[in-house]
């Protein structure tokens, strides 16, 4: 099962973990996207930055 994450809300004054969780997402802009495989790591990101980003399930 794939996830596709979507950067919706800026870096900027953020906690460096939470900034950390984003980036190993592999998202750097508002607007980025990335289909990523469902894993712990993926999730556990997601998790840290849910507040930050838009996530949904694709085939």
């Amino acid at each position: 099962m794939k996830i596709k994450v979507k950067l919706v809300r800026g870096l900027a004054g953020k906690r460096k973990d939470q900034i950390q969780a984003v980036k190993s997402l592999g998202l750097k802009k508002i607007n980025d996207e990335r289909v990523l495989e469902k894993n712990p790591m993926v999730l556990g990101n997601i998790r840290k930055a849910h507040h930050l980003i838009q996530v949904e399930e694709v085939e």
